[in-house]
C-alpha cells in the first residue's frame, strides 16, 4: 500500500506541475492579467510545492527515504497535509463552484478543463501522500502514529509547560474559529459593507473549513498535553497536526497571493489581517508543542529514563 499509496500521488501530481510551469512561463493562462509577474512569481513558487510533493512521494514509498533527515520529511509534510486534507473534504464543492466562479467571470474554455486536472491532482495527493506517509511514519517513527494517548512519562519531562502552552494555544484557537464560523454561518461584524457580494460558495466553505479546524486542532492538541479526551494517541494527534499545518500554511498562502489582480476579501483589511497573522503564529506554536510532545513520547517508548507507572514499548504499538 505504501509503494502504490505514492506512486499514485506521484501521478496525480505531475498534471499540477506541468500547468504550473506553463502558466509561470505565460503559456495557455486564462486571462491576460494572470501573465502579470505577481502571478507568474506564485504560480512558480507552488510549482516548487508540486516538485516537493513529487518527491516526498517518491521517499515516502521507497528505502532511502527512511535515509532523509527528519526535519527535512516532517516540515514539508505538516505543510503539505494541511493544505492538501482540508481541501480534500472539500473538492468536491469547491471544484464545481471554482469553475463556476470563472465561466462567470468570462475565463475560456480550456480554463475549464485545466481546473479539472488541478482538482484531480489535489485530490490524488490529498489521497495518496497521507496513505504513503502512514506506512513510512510507521516504521520511522512508530510513537507518531499509534498506542494510547497516556504511555507513560519520562524524567524531566516538560509536560507542565505543554499543558500551559496548550490551554493558551486553545483559547487562541476557539476565538479564530468561532470568528470564522460566524462569517461563515452570515455575520457581517469585521465584513466590509461594500464586499457583502464577494461572499461567495468557495469563501463561505473555506472560511467555515478553516473555523471548524481551529476548533478540531484547539481539542488535539488539550488531548494531547493533558492525557484526557482520547484514549488512543491518533486522533487527537491527527486533528492538531491538520488544524495547526492547515492555520500556518492557509495564513502564507492567503499572504502570497495577496495581488492586484485578486478579487477584494469580503473581509475588513484590519480583520482579515489579524485573522490570518493570528492563525499563522497559532500554527507554529501548535506545531512547536506537538514536536514537544513527540519528544517525549519518543522517550518513553525507548525506555530512556521513564518514571514508574504505565509504559508501552514501540513494538506493542
Amino acid at each position: 500500500m505504501r509503494r502504490t499509496a505514492g506512486n499514485v500521488a506521484a501521478l496525480a501530481v505531475a498534471p499540477y506541475l506541468l500547468i504550473k510551469i506553463l502558466w509561470t512561463l505565460g503559456l495557455f493562462v486564462p486571462t491576460e492579467e494572470m501573465g502579470g509577474a505577481d502571478w507568474r512569481a506564485i504560480n512558480a513558487a507552488t510549482a516548487l510545492l508540486a516538485a516537493v510533493g513529487i518527491t516526498l512521494a517518491m521517499a515516502f514509498s521507497r528505502p532511502w527515504g527512511n535515509r532523509l533527515p527528519a526535519w527535512l520529511v516532517a516540515l514539508p509534510v505538516w505543510v503539505g497535509t494541511g493544505l492538501l486534507v482540508p481541501m480534500l473534504l472539500l473538492a468536491p464543492v469547491l471544484g464545481p463552484a471554482a469553475m463556476n466562479r470563472d465561466q462567470a467571470a468570462g475565463a475560456p474554455d480550456f480554463w475549464v478543463y485545466e481546473q479539472i486536472l488541478v482538482m484531480i491532482s489535489l485530490v490524488g495527493a490529498g489521497v495518496g501522500l497521507p496513505l504513503a506517509l502512514l506506512g513510512y511514519a510507521k516504521e520511522r517513527w512508530p510513537e507518531a502514529l499509534g498506542g494510547p494517548l497516556d504511555c507513560g512519562e519520562p524524567q524531566g519531562s516538560s509536560r507542565a509547560l505543554q499543558a500551559t502552552t496548550a490551554k493558551l494555544l486553545a483559547v487562541g484557537c476557539v476565538l479564530l474559529g468561532a470568528v470564522k464560523i460566524y462569517w461563515a454561518a452570515g455575520g457581517t461584524l469585521g465584513i466590509d459593507p461594500d464586499r457583502l457580494d464577494g461572499r461567495d460558495v468557495w469563501w463561505h466553505l473555506l472560511t467555515l473549513s478553516t473555523g471548524v479546524w481551529a476548533l478540531a486542532g484547539a481539542w488535539g492538541l488539550v488531548a494531547l498535553t493533558t492525557r484526557r479526551g482520547s484514549r488512543r494517541f491518533l486522533p487527537p494527534m491527527g486533528a492538531a497536526w491538520v488544524s495547526s499545518g492547515m492555520l500556518f500554511a492557509y495564513s502564507v498562502y492567503n499572504l502570497l497571493t495577496l495581488t492586484d489582480m485578486q478579487q477584494p476579501a469580503p473581509e475588513h483589511p484590519l480583520a482579515a489581517a489579524a485573522t490570518r497573522e493570528i492563525g499563522a503564529v497559532l500554527g507554529v506554536l501548535m506545531g512547536i508543542v506537538i514536536l514537544m510532545v513527540l519528544h517525549d513520547r519518543g522517550r518513553v517508548l525507548r525506555g530512556d529514563d521513564t518514571r514508574p507507572g504505565q509504559r508501552v514499548t514501540a513494538g506493542q504499538l
